[in-house]
Order: C-alpha cells, then sequence, then structure tokens
C-alpha cells in the first residue's frame, strides 16, 4: 500500500526519491508524486500514472533540491487524481505525505474551514497539513507534535516546511515509519526497501514516535514526548532479489522461485525442536492448550490449513479468525491459547490491531509466522518463526504462501512431539518429506506447458468455482483467489461436499470447475461429486495424484501431479493452481503485478 520516501542531503536528492519510489511500487499505488524545497520556495510534481511518468515530469523541468519527500498513494479518502496525490501543501509552507486513515478528518476539516483554510482534495491527507500549519510557529517539529495530538486513526508521516531548509520531520502511529541514517544525509522511509543502495543503517520507529532530522543528525521522541534512543540497525537490502531477470512478471519468477523458498525456509532444521520459534518456546508451548490463529487474505488460507494439520496430528484445538474481523466480535478469551499472526510483511495493520486486540484480552502467548524479520509483528510477538521468501514484489502472493504452510507444518510437528503425539518414527519420516519438498515443488512447475493449454480456455470465461475437499479446500479457496485477484474472472470456491447445498444450481457447460484430486481418504467422495457436476454438463478441470484413477473423457480434463503428498499434499497443489492464474491472466492481457484496486502491503484498516 502506500509508500513514503524522504531525504535531507547536501546533494542533489531527487534521484534518491525517485529511486525510493520505484522500490516501493510493488506495494501497489494508484499515484504518485514529490516535493522539493527549491530558492525557498516549495514545489512539486505529481502523475496518475507509473512513477516512470513522474521521473520524465522531473526531468523535463530539472526540478533538484537537497530536501524533499515523495509518496505512492493507494487511493483510500477520494478517487486517484491529482489533486488528490500526495504530496499536500498548505498556503506553501508546509509539504506532508501520509499513509494510513484519519478516522476524525470530517471534524478537523469543518474546524479548519472555519479557519480560512481552503481544501483542494477530498483526502484526509490534506487535513493534517493544514493543522500543522495552523499550529506553526517556527518551529516545525513541535508544529508536528501538537498536530498529531488531534488525529484518530493510523498514520506514518513525513513533513517538511519552506521556511526551514535543514529539517524534516516524522511521525508513525499505526504504520510503520523508518529512518535510514547516512554520512551527512538523513532520510525516511515506510519500508527499507526503499532505501536500498542508498543506506544500509535502519532505525525502526515505534507506535507513536515523533523524530526531528537534519543533515548531520536525528533526535527522536516517544509517545510521551520524552526523548528517546532506538537501535540503529544495519540491513541488507533485497536488491538482487527485486530484479525481474528473465522472467515475464514478478509473479511469475516468485512462482517458479518456490523451490529455493522452501529450502531456505527449512535450512537448518535438523530435527523438531521448541526452540525453532524462540529460545521461550519450550516452556510457552507446556502451557497451552489451545491455538488463535489470526491472518487475512493468503494468509488466512495457510491458517485454515493449518487448522487441519495441528488438530490432525497434534490433537490440539485451533479457531482461524479473519484479522479484520476478529475483534468486531465478543469473544471468549483463553489465557492458555497460543495466538499466532500470519503474515507476509509483518506489518498488516488489520492483523497487528487483532494481535493487540488478543493480548489485550489476557492471551499473552503470542507467536507471528513472518517474512520480514525486523518487521512490527516480529517486534510485538513473544516467538517468531521467520520464513525466507525473500521479497516479494508480485501482489498476488506465491512463495510468501508455500513458505508459511512450511513453517506452519513445522509448529504442528513441534506441538506434536512436545505433547507426546509423535513418534521418533513419524518425525523422521515427516522431515524426510519436508526436505524433499523443493524437487516434488520443481516437478510440479515442470506442468506449465500443460497448464498453459488449460489459461487459453479459461480466458475467455467469466466465472469459475473451485472445489476441494478436507485440507484441500483451503487450497480451492487460495485458488480461486489467485484468479480472481489478477484475471478479474469471478472464481469461487466451496467444499465439494457442499454441491448440491447451493453451487450446483450455477453449474453450466459455461461454467468452468477446477477440483483438486489427491489420492486421499476423501478421493471417493470426490469422485461422486465430480459426476454431479457432469451430470449438469459442467467442464471438470482436475489436478490429480498419479495414482488418483481419475481418467480423462469427455468434459473432464486431467493434469496430474507427479506424485501423492501425503499430509503435505497441500503445499504441491497451490503451484499448479498458482500458475493456471498467471497464464490466464497473460492471456488476458491484464496487468499481473499490479491488479487493480489492490495493493501488497495492506497498512491501514
Amino acid at each position: 500500500m502506500c509508500g513514503i520516501v524522504g531525504a535531507i542531503a547536501q546533494r542533489n536528492i531527487t534521484p534518491v526519491l525517485i529511486e525510493g519510489l520505484k522500490r516501493l511500487e510493488y506495494r501497489g499505488y494508484d499515484s504518485c508524486g514529490l516535493a522539493l524545497r527549491i530558492d525557498g520556495e516549495l514545489q512539486r510534481a505529481r502523475s496518475t500514472s507509473r512513477v516512470a511518468d513522474l521521473e520524465k515530469q522531473v526531468a523535463d523541468t530539472q526540478q533538484s533540491g537537497v530536501l524533499g519527500i515523495a509518496h505512492t498513494r493507494w487511493a483510500t479518502h477520494g478517487a486517484p487524481t491529482s489533486n488528490n496525490a500526495h504530496p499536500h501543501f498548505s498556503r506553501g509552507r508546509i509539504a506532508l505525505v501520509h499513509n494510513g486513515i484519519i478516522e476524525n478528518h470530517d471534524e478537523l476539516r469543518a474546524e479548519l474551514k472555519t479557519l480560512g483554510f481552503t481544501f483542494e482534495s477530498q483526502t484526509d491527507t490534506e487535513v493534517i497539513a493544514h493543522l500543522v500549519e495552523h499550529l506553526y510557529a517556527g518551529d516545525l517539529c513541535e508544529a508536528v507534535k501538537q498536530a498529531i495530538k488531534r488525529l484518530t486513526g493510523a498514520y506514518a508521516i513525513a513533513v517538511i516546511c519552506r521556511d526551514e531548509p535543514n529539517r524534516m520531520v516524522g511521525a508513525r502511529a499505526g504504520s510503520p515509519l523508518i529512518v535510514g541514517v547516512g554520512k551527512g544525509e538523513n532520510f525516511l522511509a515506510s519500508d527499507a526497501m526503499a532505501l536500498a543502495g542508498t543506506t544500509d543503517q535502519i532505525i525502526y520507529l515505534e507506535e507513536g514516535d515523533v523524530v526531528d532530522l537534519n543533515l548531520n543528525d536525528y533526535h527522536i521522541t516517544d509517545v510521551y514526548g520524552k526523548p528517546v534512543k532506538r537501535e540503529v540497525r544495519s540491513v541488507q537490502a533485497y536488491t538482487a532479489a527485486a530484479e525481474l531477470g528473465p522472467y515475464r512478471h514478478y509473479m511469475q519468477k516468485e512462482i517458479f522461485e518456490q523451490p529455493r523458498a522452501i529450502a531456505d525456509t527449512l535450512e537448518g532444521v535438523e530435527g523438531i525442536v521448541p526452540d525453532l520459534f524462540g529460545d521461550q518456546a519450550a516452556v510457552v508451548f507446556k502451557k497451552i492448550d489451545s491455538l488463535l490463529i489470526l491472518a487475512c487474505g493468503t494468509s488466512y488460507y495457510a491458517g485454515l490449513t493449518a487448522k487441519y494439520w495441528l488438530e490432525s496430528i497434534a490433537k490440539i484445538p485451533v479457531n482461524v479468525e479473519i484479522a479484520s474481523e476478529y475483534r468486531y466480535r465478543d469473544s471468549v478469551p483463553n489465557p492458555n491459547t497460543l495466538v499466532v499472526t500470519i503474515t507476509q510483511s509483518g506489518e498488516t495493520a488489520d492483523t497487528l490491531a487483532a494481535l493487540r486486540h488478543a493480548s489485550e484480552q489476557g492471551m499473552k502467548h503470542t507467536l507471528t509466522i513472518c517474512n520480514v524479520a525486523t518487521s512490527a509483528m516480529v517486534r510485538e510477538c513473544a516467538l517468531a518463526y521467520i520464513t525466507r521468501a525473500g521479497i516479494e514484489v508480485g501482489v498476488a502472493s506465491t512463495k510468501a504462501f508455500t513458505t508459511q504452510l512450511a513453517a506452519l507444518f513445522l509448529l504442528t510437528l513441534t506441538l506434536a512431539k512436545m505433547k507426546g503425539r509423535l513418534t521418533a518414527e513419524q518425525e523422521t519420516e515427516h522431515l524426510r518429506a519436508m526436505r524433499h519438498l523443493p524437487v516434488a515443488i520443481s516437478a510440479a512447475l515442470a506442468l506449465e506447458p500443460q497448464i498453459i493449454a488449460w489459461a487459453e480456455s479459461f480466458a475467455r470465461m467469466e466465472n469459475a468455482l473451485f472445489l476441494g475437499r478436507g485440507v484441500h479446500y483451503p487450497i480451492a479457496l487460495e485458488g480461486a483467489l489467485k484468479l480472481k485477484e489478477i484475471s478479474y474472472i469471478h472464481a469461487e470456491a466451496y467444499p465439494a461436499g457442499e454441491l448440491k447445498h447451493g453451487p450446483l444450481a450455477l453449474v453450466t457447460e459455461e461454467m468452468p470447475v477446477v477440483t483438486i484430486a489427491p489420492n486421499d481418504d476423501l478421493i471417493d467422495k470426490l469422485k461422486s461429486n465430480m459426476q454431479e457436476v457432469r451430470a449438469r454438463g459442467g467442464q471438470l478441470f482436475v489436478f490429480a495424484d498419479a495414482d488418483s484413477r481419475i481418467m480423462p473423457s469427455e468434459g473432464i480434463h486431467v493434469i496430474r501431479l507427479p506424485e501423492h503428498y501425503g499430509m503435505l499434499s497441500p503445499i504441491l497443489h497451490v503451484v499448479p493452481l498458482q500458475l493456471l492464474a498467471y497464464h490466464t491472466a497473460l492471456v488476458r492481457g491484464t496487468d499481473v503485478d499490479k491488479p487493480r484496486n489492490l495493493a501488497k502491503s495492506v497498512t491501514v484498516e
């Protein structure tokens, strides 16, 4: 979602701002802009196109400066228009960029109008700029501190002032913001990725922090206004991993990176021990009697899959909640519950809020499955397992999902072992299967030519059904999500046994029905469901295991996975579903990596 870059230096920082925005494009956006202090005045350029268009504007006007802020915006308040694009100005003196949502913007807007302020946009952000200007009395940092006391909601902001040429101020509450420390220059950004190649010295601001930056120094105060020291960390930017290489899209690249991502995620796992999840994991795991999994989107489907594993193997009851809904309903807290959050970025606003709500309810045992070791989620949870998917640029998650599943299976085995429900022989066999996953996934990727042929048929459709049973039902949900995200085909997933309870009414010759058919205990039940589809003229597209004895015939199209993979079968079966979505979107000509209306990192509620 929205991205921030800010810089103060003794050199032209325009290239730094533009390059930072380019590195943040993966988050998703629909407009972009930058503001510079030039010859004692604030100047800006904005675009409702890509960062490349903004770069051209700046080059054409030869704008350069030593102090500036830049932004990529994903529209919330107000359409993606030039006037709504950031940065926002107030009376030519204040320039501001903002990630987040200000919930009391209507009241503040009405108040500021009575004070004579004119609004040029529909955004909540312009309210902050005018509020800072109203409170400004020669000290930008003090004005920002006073302004944020009036705000209700989430924000990460970067602010500069026409009258203070060597100063930039940042503040955060509910949205991430970092400081990049240089020599004779300093930076702000919403993501360390934005500063890759500029500095690797990063400070992660904490909730409520305000930072006052100049050329050679910075000062941070906490939520109470007291000066604080925050650790400077050396952060390796993912520069090489972000290159597209020989692939047409990042999503395609990331699908094919899954064997390596799984291998990296499992690197160093020699046995099933609680220390995999943190030094205190053994103590915590002994205390728990249930799990609560909190996640959104694709990560939620990973949690649903893990529920089957945990209850089957570890015999521990599990609730899986959509994080954005959890804190808005009355629930029954259990202090002996392990609260597990699943998030690729570690900054997902809904999941962070759900975690904090669970903690407030008295559930203090927390663990996160996360891809970013320096994220807010990792810092706030007592335990963590860091997946090693590397940076994922495509909005539609692929390798982050499969590495989450690998980590959740390790958690299942660990809890099962601690509860005395995993024999030494079972542990050895499960570890062998996990180590073989990269090879098995590579074999599934080799099915791509057959899937491309299917994609030609799918591209002509506007609706699709996905069916799965048992542990593969969440994988059907994930397959449907991938197809709708990037091809814009309406797709829904159901447990196959639910067909005759409603969805069967939709089945016609124009309704492709994708079926996940592993050779497990439910295969015969699934075959009966498939016949229900065929009897109504539906076209079946079946991903079957090699030994599932499902033969192609009229109306039944079959692609066989190389091997049945037991409990880990969901990790293999999702791969061809990813490829089907990708190649269908390719035929339809959609923007695969940046699908309309979506963002990679959802940092607002």
